[in-house]
């Protein structure tokens, strides 16, 4: 297997384009990672397309050979893939994949969503699930978890809502992010309640967007850009669908970081930075646990104490997070790559974390018998 590296990025600020296409938003991202690979639209020998929802929007397929055309990419193999909120990170993991083998030197990864449309109503894991056709839709599992963890480890409703409050004020900072105003414990807790005990501020957003990386092998890499990062692991899991599941702990995390790290050579505590699915706010705490962040029970206090804020011993979503950056679902895990790319070429700004060498990108999409269908795990270093 060769080593891989990500030479270029583009990606648009999270929001609503009402007026904008999934092609236009898709086009315009892929134009700009070219760009900033410093190379041709020709060299790229494959095109990954992540999204999730415009098959059921829209009644719209195959997008990605639309979008990659936009940017000048054609005659070489276009794969369209969903996989809940991983699709970006499991489109990630093919390319990287594709490119390691040898099969190709240069792929573009790009994740594009357009989910402000009149009428979405509630998403749902699946009709074909029994657990969502007996209520189990998204809020509520993640409701359960929390609750659960608050059982049996003592978090509180003020730690929950200590994430919103970070990642907003991460956001705040973040020029790309769908929500910049500050808000605090208070607002979170008096926000309308969604699935006790997560109110409307604990819930990611709806948004749209759209992110595009581009891979290279790393014996080439430097014909194109003296500032190349390499992908250190790349990582994808399903879950286990065990019964009884333990809701306060995820095991596919613990799954994936685990062979994310020895792929690395590395271990948590040499992680710099690390973006993870902050669907809800319980989510962000789990995950703190999963990777190995802190110890298992511990995220609630870990939060309260700093470590996960900007200066803290670990910063955890600077840029705001799925809770207040955005989630456009197929762009989500291809820009939390790209928070990664740019922490470690030190391009981001009032968030740059000093001397920043180790980064980690996790995200996870979709329950399944009380557990996760996909689960995606990325180091990145420099």
């Amino acid at each position: 297997m060769r080593a891989v590296d990500i030479i270029g990025v583009g990606i648009t600020k999270f929001g609503k384009y009402i007026e904008k296409s999934l092609v236009e938003l898709g086009g315009r991202v892929a134009i700009e990672a070219i760009k900033d690979a410093g190379i041709k639209p020709s060299q790229i020998n494959a095109g990954f397309f992540a999204n999730m929802q415009a098959g059921s929007l829209f009644s719209d397929f195959t997008i990605g050979q639309n979008v990659f055309w936009q940017a000048g990419i054609n005659r070489v193999p276009v794969f369209n893939v969903e996989n809940a909120c991983t699709s970006g990170s499991s489109a990630f993991n093919l390319a990287w994949m594709g490119v390691a083998s040898g099969a190709y030197d240069m792929a573009m990864v790009l994740g594009a969503e357009k989910l402000n449309v009149p009428n979405l109503g509630l998403m749902q894991s699946g009709t074909t699930e029994l657990d969502t056709l007996e209520g189990m839709v998204v809020p509520v599992s993640f409701a359960m978890r929390a609750n659960l963890h608050m059982a049996t480890y003592g978090t509180t409703k003020e730690q929950l809502a200590m994430v919103a409050v970070k990642n907003r004020r991460h956001a705040g900072l973040n020029p790309l992010a769908q929500f910049r105003d500050p808000i605090t414990v208070e607002d979170v807790l008096n926000a309308p309640m969604i699935a006790d005990p997560l109110t409307r501020l604990s819930c990611c957003p709806n948004a749209d967007g759209a992110a595009a990386v581009v891979l290279c092998a790393s014996e080439l890499s430097r014909r194109y850009t003296s500032r190349p990062v390499r992908v250190a692991a790349s990582v994808l899991v399903t879950g286990s669908y065990q019964n009884p599941c333990n809701l306060a702990q995820w095991d596919a995390d613990k799954r994936a970081s685990s062979m994310a790290y020895e792929k690395a050579g590395l271990g948590p505590e040499d992680l710099d930075v690390v973006e993870c699915h902050d669907a809800f706010t319980i989510s962000e705490i789990l995950h703190y646990e999963g990777i190995g962040l802190c110890p298992e029970g511990e995220g609630g206090r870990f939060v309260e104490s700093g470590a996960t804020s900007l200066g803290g011993k670990i910063p955890v979503n600077l840029s705001g997070g799925l809770l207040s950056k955005g989630h456009p679902i197929g762009a989500t895990a291809v820009a939390q790559i790209i928070e990664g790319v740019r922490q470690l070429r030190g391009e981001a700004g009032s968030l740059q974390v000093e001397g920043a060498k180790v980064f980690l990108a996790e995200c996870m999409g979709a329950d399944k018998a009380g557990d996760v269908k996909t689960c995606t795990v990325n180091i990145l270093i420099n």
